[in-house]
């Protein structure tokens, strides 16, 4: 789950909570609400604990020996 995702379940969750006003049998709409809201707030910690996680980056700087020249590698990978 990503910020984007998270905010639009906070947003849902915060609209069946306190805007909507029907009664549907069995079924309670602002419980449905704070568990939306519960879920995209936890989701939203998640994503921001886990940014600067995400990527990797490992560097190397091999010298060739047939023609001595220098050769810098860099490669980056998505982490979790």
């Amino acid at each position: 789950m990503r910020i984007g995702t998270s905010i639009v379940l906070i947003a849902l969750g915060a609209i069946l909570a306190f805007a909507v006003n029907a009664d549907v049998p069995y079924v309670s709409l602002d419980m449905i609400g704070y568990i939306l809201m519960g879920a995209g707030a936890i989701g939203l910690i998640w994503s921001l604990l886990t940014m600067n996680r995400s990527r990797v980056t490992e560097s190397r700087t091999v010298q060739d020996p047939g023609t001595g020249a220098t050769v810098h590698r860099s490669e980056t990978r998505d982490g979790l």
